[in-house]
């Protein structure tokens, strides 16, 4: 007599639901851009930007492209030869936002591991960023709190005191 050995049950083919991708922003991506920054700085947390820096710096940027092609998400990344006080090729991460809807879901540290990884693509000795918040997605990363003058002189000096922004720093 042979006994069958039951099976679970096949569970249904459901295809996974397409993710948002980051990619390096084009121009085009200009009022994109602006718009999304645009409640960052209504509520204070980033600077205003005109719409040409958005434009004429689209290679600095990441975005979060959701499958429909909306942009979820934005992060500057500005390359300097000199760093400050001892550091030697450095970058500014900047404009760092994430559209509200996806805030919580992992998307602004898939955007900065991607801004990581971007860095050490380009050999930089160190990355920097100033935020008016808590830092608290760049201390997990790795990023310390630091001062203006291990950071690139002339990102260093368009800092607006008034703002308060921490400055922190991610070496490897």
């Amino acid at each position: 007599m042979t006994t069958a050995t039951p099976r679970p049950a096949a569970l249904p083919h459901t295809p996974l639901a397409p993710s948002p991708s980051v990619r390096t922003a084009r121009p085009d991506d200009a009022t994109a851009l602006a718009a999304l920054s645009l409640p960052f700085v209504g509520s204070g947390a980033l600077r205003e930007r005109p719409l040409s820096l958005y434009a004429a710096h689209a290679a600095d940027f990441l975005v979060l492209e959701a499958p429909d092609g909306t942009l979820e998400g934005c992060v500057g990344m500005r390359a300097y030869p000199d760093g400050g006080e001892g550091v030697g090729p450095a970058g500014v991460v900047y404009n760092f936002c994430v559209a509200e809807h996806q805030q919580g879901s992992g998307a602004g540290a898939g955007l900065l591991r991607a801004v990581l990884a971007m860095a050490r693509a380009q050999s930089l000795d160190a990355l920097f960023t100033a935020t008016t918040g808590g830092g608290g997605l760049f201390l997990r990363y790795g990023f310390t709190p630091t001062t203006a003058r291990l950071a690139p002189r002339s990102w260093a000096e368009s800092l607006d005191p008034r703002r308060n922004a921490r400055i922190l720093v991610r070496t490897w």
